[in-house]
């Protein structure tokens, strides 16, 4: 393979590797775990009852506990 060079087409071959994990872990982490439901359905009850509406309670409470559920599966402490 003339002109070829082995060094950067093994970076590229790393890099692609890296990349394809990144999306597996990215996957497996946004699809909610067995506890998003429950939390999402507290939050949302106790944000409408403060008096909020359904659109800013469904985006707060969807946010809050998909990073809640992910935090879960990474093994991670969120500061609240």
């Amino acid at each position: 393979m003339a002109g070829v060079n082995k060094p950067q087409v093994a970076a590229t071959l790393l890099m692609f590797m890296m990349v394809a994990a990144v999306v597996k872990v990215s996957e497996a982490v946004m699809e909610p775990g067995p506890q998003y439901k429950p939390c999402y359905e507290h939050c949302v009850e106790q944000c409408k009852g403060d008096g909020n509406g359904d659109t800013f309670c469904e985006m707060k409470c969807d946010s809050d506990c998909m990073a809640k559920d992910a935090a879960t599966k990474l093994n991670i402490t969120l500061n609240n």
